[in-house]
Order: C-alpha cells, then sequence, then structure tokens
C-alpha cells in the first residue's frame, strides 16, 4: 500500500515535469516518500479498521466517517450525502485548477469475512469482508490526498485536491450516481487505484459501469 499511496500522490505533484522521457526521483519526491512514510502507522490504522467494519454497500456509515473525520482534522473542508448517498461525499482542499481527484472505495463483499491474519480464519456471525482490498483503497487515497494536502500547503502550489469518497463500487453503481449529479465536471483528472498482488503503474482505460437504475 506504500507504493500505491506514493503513486497515487507522486504523479500528481510530477506534472509539470510530465514531459521528460525519463523522470527520476527528485528531492521533492524523496521529501514526500519521507512524510509518507511517516504517517504509514496511522494509514495501517485505517485499513485495520474499515477491515474491522467491513459494511456492505451504501451502509458504510462507520468506514465513510473515519474517513471524513481524518480529512476534517487534515483541513479538508466536507461536502456529506453527495448525489443523495449518505455515504458518498466529497473532501477538498485548496483553491483553483488544476482540479485533482482521488477516488476512495471502502464498501465490503457479502458473505465472506475473515479475521486479520494470513491463513483462512472466519469470524463466526459476521456477514461481511473485505475480499477484494478496499480497506486498503480507502486507506491508501486517504494517505495520498493528505499527502499532496501537506505538498500544496508547503509549496504554495496552486491547485484543488480532492478525495471522492465513492460507497457501493460492489454491485451498487455509486459512481454512476455522482457523476450524474455533476460531481466530476469541473475536475481536470481523476487518479484511480486498487489492491493487487503485485505492484505496478498503468495508464489505461476500461469499460466502467456507466449506468444504474
Amino acid at each position: 500500500m506504500r507504493l500505491a499511496v506514493f503513486l497515487l500522490s507522486a504523479a500528481i505533484i510530477a506534472l509539470p515535469a510530465a514531459a521528460q522521457e525519463k523522470p527520476t526521483l527528485s528531492a521533492e519526491a524523496q521529501a514526500l516518500l519521507a512524510r509518507i512514510d511517516a504517517r504509514s502507522g496511522d494509514i495501517a490504522e485505517v485499513a485495520g479498521a474499515l477491515w474491522d467494519y467491513a459494511e456492505v454497500g451504501y451502509k458504510e456509515e462507520k468506514s465513510s466517517g473515519l474517513l471524513k473525520d481524518r480529512l476534517r482534522a487534515e483541513g479538508f473542508s466536507i461536502e456529506e450525502g453527495v448525489a443523495g448517498i449518505p455515504t458518498a461525499f466529497v473532501a477538498s482542499f485548496g483553491s483553483g485548477g488544476p482540479v485533482i481527484a482521488i477516488l476512495a472505495e471502502f464498501d465490503a463483499l457479502p458473505g465472506i469475512n475473515q479475521d486479520r491474519q494470513a491463513s483462512r480464519a472466519p469470524i463466526d456471525g459476521k456477514g461481511a469482508g473485505h475480499a477484494c482490498g478496499h480497506n486498503l483503497f480507502g486507506a491508501g487515497s486517504l494517505g495520498a490526498a493528505i499527502a499532496v494536502k501537506e505538498w500544496l500547503a508547503q509549496t504554495k502550489t496552486p491547485g484543488t485536491i480532492r478525495l471522492y469518497g465513492t460507497p457501493a463500487e460492489e454491485g451498487g453503481s455509486g459512481k454512476v450516481y455522482m457523476v450524474r449529479e455533476g460531481l466530476f465536471k469541473d475536475v481536470d483528472f481523476a487518479i484511480h487505484w486498487h489492491a493487487s498482488d503485485e505492484n505496478s503503474a498503468e495508464a489505461e482505460t476500461t469499460l466502467a459501469n456507466r449506468s444504474a437504475k
């Protein structure tokens, strides 16, 4: 997850140098990585809490609340209940452009659960779990948004960083309603990541779910 947080935040602050053919890890990027490392314990704590909450789509009250509390403490302004979804939110810091969006998912899957250990250890009576790693998704995106916010504040660079709390990815089409509401209209670009069994960075398009009832 450390790499995912770094790639998300470093990609944003490196935009002015995007034309370089062979970018290197600048002193600024190294400082960013150091800030991420300094917060690694806090981000891991959030990931663990989201794992324990394991709330299914549109019912992520504790998960959404935890992310919003952490963002408020870092100086983000929060727009809650967007698109008519109680657990959806948009957290913003900065002003002007470019407007950069980082997506954060945090919903769990029904019918499967697991204790915090590598071997199979289901929890009796618990009806949902993070089989798709959205606890890492939400926590990693939180860490990246905070790192970029600190960079904006320190360097006095114009721009806005937003964390979009996007509920119900697992079959609930939460983002569709947020797009319909026009919440992404002024966004210059959005960054998304996902937990996997390998570390990689790719620029590609996918066929997203574009409709919902």
